[in-house]
C-alpha cells in the first residue's frame, strides 16, 4: 500500500527541511518500508491519497480493563451520586424499570459522602435481585446481602474491597448470567478505540486467562493489537504454557503475552493507597497510612517467579510507600517492567526508577478526578502527585493510559491532561509537573517516534497536526476533542477504522 500526500507528525522532534513537506509512505505487509517525496505506486499496489493530512504512529492505551470497559455502557451510572441515599435512589429507579434484572452499577466515589455506604442501605430497598455497585476507582464493591451470598462472600455491613473484591469480581459472570463481554461486545469496544486512533491496548482485566483471550480472538475480537496480562492466580497456567512476555498467544503476533499484574496497594479514594504519612481525613482505623495488599516478601516472591518465567511485571503502586517498596522489589529481583499509576512519589524514587530502567505507566486523566480529594486527604503532598515533569527530566520512560473504565478510554483526554493538568476553568494543578504535547504524544505511541522505515504499519491519519496549538489551555481543549480529527486508523497495515 502507498499512502500519498501526507505530512508527518513530528513525534520525535522537529523534522528536517527535506521531509517537512508532503511525503508518501509505502507499507509492505505490517511494516513501513519507505518514506519520501514523489513515490510512485508499484503495479498492483493499493494506494490511499492522504489529501495533505497528518500521519502519526498509532496510539496505545497502556492500562485498560477491557472487560469492564466493555460492560460499562450497560451499567447503572452512579457517578452523579453525592451520598448513599442518592445512590440508593438511582438503584430504586433502575429496579422500577427492570424489576426482574440484577443491578450492576459503576462509578460511585464515596470519599466525600457524609457517611460510608453500607449493605443495610441496599437491603432496605427490599428486592430479591442482587445489587453489585462497583466504585469509580474499581477498588471496592458495594453489595446487598443477596449478592454477597450469591458470590460466596461472608455477611457484613461494609463494602468488599481490594484483594477480596478483585477475586469476587471474576465470579460475577457466573452469578449474574450473560455479562455482555462476548467477542462481539469486545469487537465493538475495539472499534470505538480505533475510531480515536488507538492501535493497541494492554489489557489488565482482573478475570480471564490465556484460553479466554484465544477464544475471544478466534471469535472475531481481533481488530487491535492486544497485550494480555495475567494476575497471580493465573501465573501457574502461564508458566505451564511456557509463555514469556511478547510471545504470541494464538499464533498471531498482534495478540501477545503481556506482564504479570500485581496490585500492591489500594487507591486514594478508598484511603487504602499505602503512604509514608497518614491520611488527613477519615483514615481507615488501624491503617491510617493505607496498606499493602502483599507483604514485601510476598511481592518479591511474585517478581522472582516472573523473572524466572521470562515475564515482565506491572506493579500497581499509588501511594509513595507502595512505590518505594515496588522499586525495592524490582532492584532485588532484577525484574523488568512498569510501576502502574505512580500517583504519589518522591524525587528520590523517581531517580531510582530511572536508574533501574523501570517504566512509569501513568493515567493523567486521574489527576482531573483526584485533584480536590488529593488536597483534602494528602495535604502538602500535591506537588508530588503525577510528577510527569520530574520523570521525563530524570530519564524515566513514561507511557500513558486510561485505566478504563476508571477514566474513559480516550488517549486524547490523557494527553490533554498531561499537558494542561486541568479539566475545568481552574488554573492548572501544579503546572510545574506538566509536559509538552510532543512529550505526551510520544508517551502514547508505544515508543515509536515520527513515522519512518522499519516502523510497524500501525498508523493514524489526522485532519490536523496535534502538535500545532495556541496557549496551553487552547491546545489542551483542542486535544480533548482530537478523536473527531481521526480519518483512518491502520493496524498491521489493515484498516481498523475509516471515517465515513
Amino acid at each position: 500500500m502507498l499512502i500519498s500526500n501526507v505530512h508527518l507528525v513530528a513525534v520525535s522532534g522537529p523534522l528536517p527541511a527535506p521531509v517537512a513537506g508532503l511525503l508518501d509512505v509505502r507499507v509492505d505487509g505490517d511494516r513501513v518500508v519507505e518514506v519520501g517525496p514523489g513515490l510512485a505506486a508499484a503495479p498492483g499496489e493499493a494506494s490511499y491519497d492522504g489529501g495533505g493530512r497528518w500521519l502519526a504512529p498509532g496510539l496505545w492505551d497502556q492500562h485498560v480493563h477491557l472487560g469492564q470497559w466493555t460492560l460499562s455502557s450497560a451499567r447503572l451510572d452512579l457517578a452523579p451520586a453525592r451520598s448513599s441515599a442518592e445512590a440508593v435512589d438511582l438503584v430504586r429507579e433502575r429496579l422500577e424499570q427492570w424489576p426482574d434484572l440484577p443491578v450492576i452499577g459503576w462509578g460511585h466515589r464515596p470519599t466525600a459522602w457524609p457517611a460510608n455506604p453500607t449493605v443495610s442501605d441496599l437491603d432496605a430497598i427490599g428486592t430479591d435481585q442482587p445489587i453489585v455497585l462497583i466504585a469509580g476507582d474499581g477498588h471496592h464493591g458495594w453489595l446487598n446481602t443477596t449478592a454477597l451470598h450469591m458470590l460466596a462472600l461472608s455477611s457484613r455491613d461494609t463494602v468488599v474491597s481490594e484483594t477480596e473484591w478483585f477475586l469476587a469480581y471474576g465470579r460475577l459472570a457466573s452469578v449474574l448470567g450473560t455479562d455482555g463481554t462476548g467477542p462481539e461486545a469486545y469487537r465493538r469496544s475495539m472499534e470505538a478505540a480505533a475510531a480515536q486512533g488507538v492501535v493497541g491496548l494492554v489489557d489488565l482485566e482482573f478475570s480471564g486467562g490465556v484460553a479466554d483471550w484465544a477464544a475471544r480472538w478466534a471469535g472475531g475480537a481481533d481488530l487491535l493489537r492486544i497485550r494480555h496480562a495475567c494476575y497471580a492466580d493465573g501465573l501457574d497456567d502461564v508458566l505451564a504454557r511456557g509463555l514469556r512476555s511478547g510471545d504470541p498467544l494464538d499464533g498471531d503476533p498482534r495478540l501477545t503475552m503481556g506482564p504479570l499484574k500485581i496490585i500492591s496497594d489500594g487507591s486514594l479514594n478508598t484511603r487504602t493507597a499505602w503512604c509514608c504519612e497518614p491520611y488527613a481525613d477519615k483514615a481507615v482505623p488501624g491503617h491510617e497510612e493505607g496498606q499493602p495488599n502483599q507483604t514485601p516478601e510476598e511481592l518479591r516472591a511474585l517478581l522472582g517467579r516472573a523473572v524466572a518465567g521470562g515475564l515482565e511485571v506491572a506493579v500497581h503502586a499509588i501511594g509513595d510507600r507502595a512505590v518505594t517498596e515496588a522499586l525495592a522489589a524490582f532492584e532485588e529481583t532484577g525484574a523488568r517492567g512498569s510501576v502502574e499509576h505512580v500517583q504519589l512519589t518522591t524525587r528520590d524514587d523517581v531517580r531510582r526508577m530511572a536508574a533501574l530502567g523501570v517504566r512509569a505507566s501513568v493515567q493523567p486523566a486521574h489527576l482531573l478526578d483526584d485533584r480536590d480529594v488529593t488536597e483534602r486527604l494528602w495535604p502538602g503532598r500535591a506537588e508530588r502527585c503525577f510528577p510527569l515533569r520530574w520523570m521525563l527530566d530524570d530519564g524515566v520512560e513514561v507511557v500513558l493510559g486510561s485505566d478504563a473504565p476508571v477514566s474513559p478510554l480516550d488517549p486524547w483526554l490523557a494527553i490533554a491532561a498531561a499537558v494542561h493538568r486541568s479539566g475545568d476553568e481552574r488554573e492548572p494543578w501544579h503546572p510545574e509537573q506538566a509536559i509538552t504535547a510532543r512529550e505526551a504524544l510520544a508517551a502514547s505511541t508505544d515508543g515509536w517516534g515520527t513515522v519512518a522505515p522499519g516502523h510497524p504499519a500501525d498508523l493514524v491519519l489526522l485532519d490536523a497536526d496535534p502538535l500545532d496549538g495556541g496557549s496551553d489551555r487552547e491546545h489542551a481543549t483542542a486535544l480533548r476533542g482530537f478523536a473527531d480529527r481521526v480519518a483512518v486508523t491502520w493496524v498491521a497495515g489493515q484498516v481498523a477504522h475509516a471515517r465515513s
